[in-house]
């Protein structure tokens, strides 16, 4: 089967693979001439170049004026000060969510936007949470999760249409609300009482709690949760653990507001 370029999946994934390939040798090497890559990963000198090319259209390489080399280009740059600035945020993050997962012994997960998802880039277990499933890097539905409604609450309503799809919203439980008036709702109720509250919702058997994090400035920064097993993280429970969680957030709140 092949997709719109008329490429098999395993080529198209071999293509990505050499492309990587071609990244490494040059930071190993400095530079490098197309020949020379093209040796290294046993590619005809046309291949080599065409991967080249396409990583230069991305400024992921650049051509050297005087020697007709390549060399890593300042897209590079750009995507590790982005993966730098998240690894810090994660860092800060990790030194509030192990505090916290261990008072509440439940599972604490911090949670950004990536795209259309919620992603979490830092987690911690408490001493209850055996079995838990880590969702570091997962990409979890903003409609069905705590931290996805506080993160929608957030968002310019005119950006809905670019992170939701059209129409229902997908079902992935019995739980799971797919009207986008009763999202619509939830989430205006989100951001009038600065937390939102699942039941079920992503997972059957998981219930969670999350609210905002805002660096110094009041710019939101991402979502602060905990989640545990619906038979003991029940509605009571989660709202002891409410006024715990806000303080946490706003103390990971000042620690972002420091990284600039």
């Amino acid at each position: 089967m092949s997709d719109e370029t008329g490429r098999t999946p395993a080529t198209g994934m071999q293509s990505v693979d050499r492309a990587l390939q071609a990244l490494d040798l040059l930071a190993e090497w400095g530079e490098g001439a197309v020949g020379e890559i093209a040796t290294a990963l046993g590619v005809h000198k046309s291949t080599a170049s065409r991967l080249l090319s396409t990583l230069e259209a991305r400024e992921l390489v650049e051509v050297t004026e005087d020697r007709g080399t390549y060399r890593l280009g300042f897209g590079i740059i750009r995507l590790a000060s982005s993966a730098s600035g998240q690894l810090q945020i994660a860092h800060q993050a990790h030194r509030v969510t192990e505090p916290l997962a261990h008072d509440v012994g439940e599972t604490v997960n911090f949670a950004i936007l990536s795209e259309t998802y919620a992603v979490n880039i830092d987690q911690s277990m408490g001493p209850s949470a055996v079995g838990v499933h880590n969702w570091v890097g997962k990409l979890t539905p903003l409609h069905a999760t705590s931290s996805g409604k506080v993160i929608l609450a957030h968002l310019p309503r005119e950006e809905w249409e670019t992170v939701l799809p059209e129409g229902r919203l997908v079902r992935l439980t019995p739980h799971t609300i797919t009207s986008r008036a009763v999202l619509e709702a939830q989430v205006d109720a989100t951001y009038a009482q600065g937390y939102a509250v699942t039941y079920g919702e992503l997972d059957e058997e998981i219930n969670a709690i999350a609210v905002p994090v805002h660096d110094l400035g009041g710019t939101f920064v991402g979502a602060l949760s905990i989640s545990g097993p619906a038979f003991r993280f029940d509605e009571p429970t989660i709202m002891q653990h409410l006024a715990r969680l806000q303080e946490a957030g706003k103390e990971l709140g000042r620690r972002v507001g420091h990284l600039g």
